[in-house]
């Protein structure tokens, strides 16, 4: 339960940061994907179904706030989440380039879907400019962002571990 509300308050967090404080830390317009990066952090630390959980609840408040239709959101960040868990597996706490690669990859295959459903539907064609102007600058930052962010989620991770070992031997 403990476990469930922390990460509840996290994607909370992350949600109102993304969406207001760091649209004033906004680089060329492009602002970093928190909930992409609690998305990955969660499927590599624990696992598909828990990755899938947190990607479909981030994907659910921007869907909720954001979007015209309830649902896309969620699925893509829980497909996310998802494929994400198949990597917990190979995971080390201490490896940083795992997620940095998948964090970039992610963000990648994120923007691209968002370009293919909410634009190349509605006939609008230049991914080109489209790659050059928001894909690879908020890939950039999203990967910078996520340096920092990342370890702040490992350590809240361990300490939810250590809390449940703890709470099991009692």
């Amino acid at each position: 339960m403990k476990r469930s509300i922390t990460i509840g308050f996290i994607i909370i967090i992350c949600f109102i940061l993304q969406s207001t404080l760091f649209q004033y830390l906004a680089l060329a317009g492009i602002v970093p994907n928190l909930l992409l990066i609690v998305t990955m952090s969660f499927g590599l630390m624990r696992g598909r179904r828990e990755g899938m959980l947190v990607g479909f609840f981030s994907g659910l408040l921007i869907d909720v706030f954001f979007g015209q239709v309830l649902g896309p959101y969620a699925f893509i960040y829980m497909t996310m989440g998802y494929i994400n868990g198949f990597f917990h597996r190979i995971y080390y706490v201490e490896d940083v380039l795992l997620p940095m690669i998948t964090i970039a990859v992610n963000d990648f295959i994120f923007n691209v879907i968002v370009y293919i459903i909410f634009f190349l539907l509605r006939n609008r064609l230049d991914f080109g400019e489209y790659l050059i102007n928001i894909i690879l600058p908020e890939m950039l930052y999203t990967m910078l962002v996520t340096l920092f962010f990342y370890k702040l989620l490992v350590r809240i991770n361990k300490r939810l571990k250590i809390s449940k070992e703890v709470n099991i031997h009692d």
